[in-house]
Order: C-alpha cells, then structure tokens, then sequence
C-alpha cells in the first residue's frame, strides 16, 4: 500500500468516530424534544454509544490479533451500516438508544484496528508522525460533520442526518474491501486463549509508558467530549444559535484542530514527543484557566466559550498524536490489546463525564466550562509529570515487527 493510501485509510477510520458524534450533535435537541425525553436520557444515545465503543475495543483488539484487521474491519464496518440505518429509523427513544450502542460496538472495530494498524507499520517516533497525519483527516471530517449535520437537521429532520452516517460507513466499507491489503506481519494464533489474554493485559497496564500516555490520551479526550457533549445544549438553547449556526461553530473546532496536528508535525522531528507534550500542555492549561474565568466572571457568550477553547483544542492535536502512537509503541507484538486497552479507558472517561452532564445541565455555561477546566489540569499535570518521566523509554527505539 501506498502511503497516500494509508494516510486515506487512517483517515476514514479514525474519522468515523467523529462523524458519528458531531454530525449527529446539531439533531440532539430536536430529536429529544421529538420523542418528549429527559435530558438524562437524550445523553444516552450518545454515552450509550461510547461507552460500547469502549467496552468493544476489548474483544475487537484481541480478534485481530488472532484473525488479523482486515476481517475485523469487514464486520465491523459491515454492522455500523446496519446500525446507522436502524438508527435513522427507529420509532421511539429505547430503539434509538439501542442502536446508537450497537453502532458503538461497531465503530469501536474501526478505530482500534486504525491505532494497531500504525504499529504494524511505523516505529513509534515515525508512527506519531502518520498518526497526526490521520488525524488531519480526521480533522477535516469534523469541519464538514457539524454543519453538515445542521443543514441536514435545519432542511430536511435528524433522521436523515442520522442516515447520512450509513452512508460514511459505506464508502468505508468499499476502501476495505477493495484497497486495504492486511497489515499485521504474524498473527498470534494464540492471541484469544484466556491465560494468554490475562498475561497480555497485565503486562499492558503495568508498562510505565502505556500508563502515562493512556492517561494523557483519557484525559485530552475527557475534555473534547465534554464540549461535544455539552455545547449543543449551551450553544443553541442558552446562547440562541440555529443549527446551522452551531455547525459553523464546531466546524471552526475542528479547523483549529486540525492546525494543531499540522503543528505537532512539526514540533516532533525539533523537539521530540515530550517535549512536544509539555509545549501543548501550557496551552491546554491556558485555555481551561480562561474558560472558566469568563464564566465565572459572567462573560457569557459565543466567544467567550470559543476563543479560550480554540487553545484547547489546538494542543489537542498534539496530545492526541502523541499519545495514541505512544501507548501502543511497547508492543509490537500486542498492538491490538493496546490499542484496545487504551481506547477502552479513553470511553470509559466519556461515559462517565456524560453521566456527569446529564446531571448537571442546567440551561447555563457553568457545567461545560467547569468541566473544561478540570479535564486542562489534568492534561497539564500528566504532560509535565508522567510522560516527562516515563514517555520515551528504551522500550520505544524497538523495530515495528517482532
């Protein structure tokens, strides 16, 4: 496979993750008030799929080391289209929370064998590098989501912006079958075997390394999803914007976003991947410190969220690069349980702020800005302690194949 080709790859399967959400984000209000649900429960369709999406990272990534990514990437596409559809049309609120979980598990095909997919391929210094690449087309996926997403909600109803997603996943489904060579040199014949499973993640989770950049990774997406979650409900029904208006909104996110990959590209060959780390780390803590000094100072508008979270979502395009390459680089031979594993803890972070949001909405900006903040201290204290001390051990000078 080309280069080109992998980066086009990368793109569509890391991109899956953020079409299904911000497409769907600008619906969220309309469809809850469609179906007369709670608050509470209108988070489930999108916490309930997260939640699955990590949950399923765990026996996808021990699969696919067993039966290799291409299969795994077959039925996992092949079931989100089932369930994006299902979800399109669904006829009460309990449908479409089922099958936004089960378009979860599916999803979580997709992104865990993009992440060991890069191990199979790169050494980690390089595959951070084709990892910030992917995720600039990831990038680009979520500038078009958002507004996408409220056109078609502002034209047409959420069903069809949900249905937009069957269509993503099968142009995806179509790049596999036809393009995608497998990846995995040797496959672990032994990789489902119990006691073989019980010793892979043991020794996944005691590594030093897969916990610093585990817990970076949790923490910078803790604080992406909880604007994801939170600024549909802020942004349209406390600040006033349409849909479409809100799209632009998280299209200009995602334009940020992508920069900060662009950035990191160019931060890594300079100053390597802590150092690198660190940098972003300061405009992390900048942006969360401000976002909620606004808020507690009663500035509350549209800029006033945006512009502190541009910082934000700047670094995150570091941090994230970084440390999904990094905590699967010690494994070259376990990249699936790794990837796994980390994706698992990242959705398991989002589960639990979702549930925190669902509560506490309460029709002004103090949740989503307070929130912000918390998820920046925690990104700034793991980048200058943790992946300072254990983020580029010998561990990761070792060859991508065993």
């Amino acid at each position: 496979m080309s280069p080109a080709l992998i980066v086009l790859v990368l793109s569509l399967l890391l991109g899956i993750q953020p079409i299904t959400t911000d497409l769907y984000l600008p619906a969220l209000p309309a469809l809850t008030e469609g179906f007369a649900a709670p608050m509470a429960q209108a988070q489930l369709t999108l916490t309930g799929l997260l939640l699955a999406f990590g949950v399923s990272q765990l026996f996808w990534g021990p699969l696919s080391d067993r039966f290799g990514r291409r299969p795994i990437l077959l039925w996992g596409l092949g079931a989100y289209v089932l369930a994006a559809i299902g979800a399109a049309l669904a006829p009460s609120m309990a449908l479409l929370i089922t099958w936004r979980i089960v378009q979860g598990a599916a999803m979580g095909a997709a992104v865990m064998c993009a992440r060991a997919i890069v191990r199979d391929l790169y050494t980690p210094l390089a595959g951070a590098r084709a990892m910030s690449r992917g995720l600039s087309g990831l990038g680009v996926i979520a500038c078009l989501s958002a507004p996408l997403g409220g056109l078609l909600s502002d034209v047409f109803n959420w069903r069809v912006a949900l249905l937009a997603l069957a269509v993503f996943g099968a142009a995806a489904l179509a790049m596999i079958a036809l393009r995608f060579e497998e990846s995995i040199g040797r496959k672990n014949p032994r990789a489902l075997e119990p006691a073989t499973l019980v010793r892979t993640w043991w020794a996944i989770v005691r590594n030093p390394t897969f916990v610093a950049f585990s817990a970076l990774s949790t923490a910078s997406y803790g604080g992406l999803f909880t604007f994801l979650a939170a600024s549909s409900f802020v942004f349209i029904k406390v600040l006033g914007l349409s849909k479409t208006q809100y799209g632009l909104v998280m299209f200009s996110m995602s334009f940020v976003y992508v920069l900060g990959t662009f950035w990191c590209r160019r931060l890594l060959p300079r100053f390597g991947v802590r150092r690198s780390v660190a940098m972003a780390g300061g405009l992390t803590l900048s942006g969360g410190l401000l976002i909620s000094a606004l808020a507690w100072a009663g500035v509350h508008n549209v800029w006033a969220l945006l512009l502190p979270y541009y910082l934000f979502i700047f670094a995150h395009g570091v941090h994230q690069p970084c440390s999904q390459s990094g905590a699967v680089g010690p494994f070259p031979g376990a990249a699936g349980a790794a990837s796994a594993l980390n994706g698992f803890l990242m959705m398991l972070a989002a589960f639990a702020m979702g549930g925190w949001l669902g509560r506490h909405l309460d029709g002004t900006v103090y949740p989503l800005a307070y929130g912000v903040l918390f998820w920046s201290v925690c990104i700034a204290l793991i980048s200058w302690t943790l992946v300072q001390r254990h983020g580029e051990p010998a561990a990761l000078a070792a060859p991508a194949r065993p």
